[in-house]
């Protein structure tokens, strides 16, 4: 079974107050897990790596054979794949922690760029997050 997640993170200010939201579908499109959060005041990059770094924490029992995520983050998306190297000490932090749980997990990652406007769910939860002032909450989950 393969599983797409969306992530995004919300900063207002970068630093300012951020959220992070996640949804992840399964292969006929159904939302198996909808979370969003606030974090606190973060930089957009950390709001990003903190939504990836939240969902792949939620998806060591997912029971898939493959999960791609997607992102409209294209520093985190090429940092995560290679292309990009990690020069800031905080992402790089956030990034050991993202390629650790990756390692762990009993099924393949992908980490995929998309456009912004492909991405819009996730953002909304981002920024439900931030405007709830709710540590991280799930809205809905099957299983995960």
């Amino acid at each position: 079974m393969i599983l797409h997640a969306f992530t995004d993170g919300a900063s207002r200010g970068n630093p300012g107050d951020s959220g992070l939201g996640v949804i992840v579908k399964n292969e006929q499109g159904d939302v198996v897990l909808s979370l969003n959060g606030y974090i606190g005041t973060a930089t957009n990059n950390v709001a990003e790596y903190t939504a990836l770094v939240t969902l792949l924490k939620r998806m060591a029992r997912a029971g898939c054979t493959r999960l791609v995520v997607h992102s409209d983050s294209e520093l985190l998306v090429r940092q995560m794949n290679g292309t990009y190297r990690v020069k800031d000490p905080t992402l790089r932090k956030h990034y050991r922690q993202a390629k650790k749980l990756i390692e762990a997990l009993p099924f393949q990652v992908e980490v995929r760029h998309i456009p912004r406007e492909k991405n819009r769910d996730a953002d909304r939860l981002a920024n439900m997050g931030i405007d709830s002032r709710k540590r991280l909450r799930s809205a809905r989950s099957d299983g995960i």
